[in-house]
């Protein structure tokens, strides 16, 4: 019951939904539209990410880390490159929920800065999202809806990554060295043997992203590993993402067979640079999975595509739903005010848009 009211009171969701159902006054939605791949994979995704939450990897670098951090500089440079580090591996909003909660924790202890390092961990989980196919549920409808290549993939993936480190680097530069106390190691133990067996299903499902294998396959292998090692793992699953996807998808279908609004919308992706723009305003206002799936439908611009839904994920709360849940995390686990947090943090989210708009843009033309 828990489960069903944490999915349907997700609030993309709803909206997506309430979307369909309008949509399917106008058209009925194809079967070959709705893109399995995708949906699929998403799921075999989603279920590996829960299980190492579950088994508590990040928890132990994290604590690591923080032990060997004697000023405020290097604790935000550590916990930023863990956060864009475990970004690339479990995903920008698994990333989130642990690492703020973790900071969060030291710095009541310590009186340390909470605005600041919370807005880096989060921008670092978007920019560690954006480098792999998994990291990011759209660069997985991307790879899917291109037959993109992990060649090819990565091609695009490691410029936008040592852009937006080297922007990083920059504002780490400006941080004072500020002496803090060390901080004593939290034992945590981790199962060495379900770790290692999740990574060779990891390894399984890189095959089944990039089409080599069937991804049903892994799939149905992490959904076993869960109920062997906790069936409450399951439970965890963001269901209502993958009922997001399921809804964008009937819902493109639908306006697909509406002459009108393919029209329009083809007049405002027919380039490169406009898909590019299209789809970094489109994310600041329905978020970027649905702004990629929509955008997707109708350009062939991919590479514009995967630059703009991944700068997207900055700006606006709504951008992408690790800035959600960034937000959410701060509220339940800081002392410092709100209001302020967002303030701080909107800033530092505009003004990381607008620069990563500039050198995207910038990557695109080259």
């Amino acid at each position: 019951m828990t489960v069903l009211k944490k999915v349907f009171s997700d609030k993309i969701l709803q909206i997506t939904f309430v979307i369909t159902i309008i949509s399917l006054f106008f058209a009925r939605p194809r079967l070959e539209d709705i893109n399995l791949h995708t949906i699929f994979s998403v799921a075999a995704m989603l279920i590996i990410i829960q299980i190492y939450a579950y088994l508590h990897v990040l928890d132990v670098l994290a604590y690591k880390l923080t032990s060997i951090a004697d000023n405020m500089q290097k604790l935000n440079i550590l916990f930023t490159l863990l956060a864009i580090i475990a970004g690339m591996f479990l995903g920008n909003d698994i990333t989130a929920l642990t690492l703020i909660p973790l900071y969060l924790n030291i710095a009541k202890r310590c009186d340390l800065p909470q605005i600041l390092p919370v807005t880096l961990i989060g921008m670092g989980a978007n920019i560690g999202a954006a480098f792999t196919p998994w990291g990011n549920p759209h660069n997985i409808f991307l790879v899917s809806k291109y037959s993109v290549s992990a060649l090819q993939f990565f091609s695009w993936s490691l410029p936008y990554l040592l852009m937006a480190l080297i922007i990083t680097f920059i504002i780490f530069h400006f941080i004072p060295r500020k002496e803090i106390p060390r901080q004593d190691i939290k034992q945590i133990n981790i199962s060495l043997r379900p770790t290692i067996i999740t990574t060779a299903v990891f390894a399984l499902f890189f095959l089944g992203v990039f089409k080599v294998i069937n991804v049903a396959i892994p799939m149905i292998v992490a959904i076993i590993l869960a109920l062997l090692i906790n069936p409450r793992i399951l439970l965890k699953v963001d269901f209502a993402l993958l009922l997001t996807f399921t809804c964008f998808f009937i819902f493109i279908s639908d306006i697909q067979q509406i002459p009108m609004i393919v029209s329009i919308i083809h007049t405002m992706i027919n380039s490169e640079s406009s898909t590019y723009f299209t789809s970094i305003i489109s994310s600041q206002i329905i978020s970027n999975v649905p702004a990629t799936i929509l955008v997707g439908k109708f350009t062939p611009y991919a590479e514009a595509l995967f630059l703009g839904s991944n700068i997207g994920g900055f700006g606006s709360p709504i951008g992408s739903m690790a800035n959600m849940l960034v937000l959410k995390t701060f509220t339940q686990n800081a002392t410092v005010s709100r209001g302020e947090f967002f303030k701080k943090w909107s800033v530092m989210q505009f003004i990381g848009l607008l620069v990563l708009t500039v050198a995207g843009w910038g990557l695109l033309l080259i």
